[in-house]
């Protein structure tokens, strides 16, 4: 999808604070920070919401969830942290590109 905001950063039009990416998903620090530790980890190809998704989205979904553990410890939240994917208008979704929120405190 052309005019969206996390399409742009995957082709690189607007930058972000990237701390991991590969082929399929990449994870940036989110700009509005809920936590000291605030994570976005997307899908690369543009995926609206959790609504969205098809029995063919599920390897991805699963890399994704197995990253979170990964990536938070990599920032420092080994004792903890909290994951969050909004969904659809009413779920508080604002940016309609599936994404999960991984948030936290280091200890």
């Amino acid at each position: 999808m052309s005019d969206c905001i996390f399409c742009k950063i995957v082709r690189g039009e607007i930058p972000a604070n990237k701390v991991y990416e590969d082929s399929e998903v990449i994870a940036f620090k989110d700009i509005r920070p809920a936590a000291p530790v605030h994570l976005l980890l997307i899908p690369k190809r543009h995926i609206e919401s959790m609504l969205t998704t098809t029995k063919e989205d599920e390897a991805l979904l699963g890399k994704m969830l197995a990253l979170t553990p990964v990536l938070a410890r990599e920032q420092g939240l080994g004792a903890g942290y909290k994951t969050a994917i909004n969904t659809g208008l009413a779920g508080g979704q604002e940016v309609f590109h599936l994404h999960l929120h991984v948030m936290g405190t280091p200890q």
